[in-house]
């Protein structure tokens, strides 16, 4: 199946690692005019080195103000990738303000700021548009050490749904993936255990973890025409740990 985003622009939050940087490059080689946005120069500084037509954008989304000044003037946008996240684990009984603050600033917060813009600007041009969040099979399935984390996604799907319902009247349509475990970099680096690693993938019928491809692979699915009647759903890509 192929798709192509020729003509469109699309920005992507957290570009510089992972899912949004595998993202980022994806849409450049379908076509799309490119912005990254992510918190740390030296990522946006690779990424241009290895893709120079993509627009970088470097602020931290937690900072509401910084971020309104940074996407001000972002320009027209027809897709969406809100992959910006952070996680710190920490027991329910050890859940501090200060995590949960931030938790919710880059997980919920920033994706309702920076949708407000990109779909403001989808409204008023009356051309509709595509928003992809990116959420986690967390939100539907408790973890332990993970009580803000999963409250944050769980907030994120509903997020979704409802901007779904509000836009879906401009032909801009809003759906969330909802990954596994991903082989990124830091992936590797916190399931390379293999007993640590059995405890999940035993709980998962294809019996393995997903890789960054598979996410993205969904990702711009949702995005493209391919899934014009898809509006406010979580698309588990999660090899069927959902399912059990």
């Amino acid at each position: 199946m192929e798709i192509s985003f020729a003509g469109k622009r699309a920005l992507v939050t957290g570009a510089g690692k992972g899912i949004g940087r595998a993202t980022a490059l994806a849409l450049v080689r379908c076509g799309a005019e490119v912005t990254a946005v992510t918190r740390t120069r030296s990522d946006l500084d690779t990424l241009v080195l290895e893709c120079p037509s993509i627009t970088p954008v470097c602020v931290d989304l937690a900072d509401w103000e910084a971020a309104a000044t940074a996407l001000q003037d972002v320009g027209p946008v027809d897709l969406l990738v809100n992959n910006a996240a952070y996680a710190a684990l920490q027991p329910f009984l050890e859940v501090t303000p200060d995590q949960f603050d931030k938790s919710m600033n880059v997980n919920v917060r920033a994706v309702l700021q920076v949708s407000q813009i990109v779909a403001r600007g989808m409204k008023a041009r009356g051309t509709g548009g595509s928003i992809v969040n990116i959420s986690s099979q967390a939100s539907q399935c408790a973890l332990r050490d993970h009580a803000v984390y999963c409250t944050t996604k769980g907030a994120l799907d509903m997020l979704t749904k409802v901007m779904a319902l509000e836009l879906g009247p401009y032909q801009i349509r809003v759906n969330s993936v909802n990954p596994t475990v991903v082989m990124t970099e830091m992936g590797r680096l916190g399931w390379s255990d293999p007993d640590k690693a059995k405890t999940m993938t035993s709980r998962i019928p294809l019996g393995r973890f997903a890789e960054v491809e598979d996410v993205v692979n969904s990702i711009l699915f949702l995005l493209s025409n391919k899934s014009n009647m898809t509006n406010g759903v979580t698309l588990p890509v999660d090899g069927g740990f959902l399912a059990c």
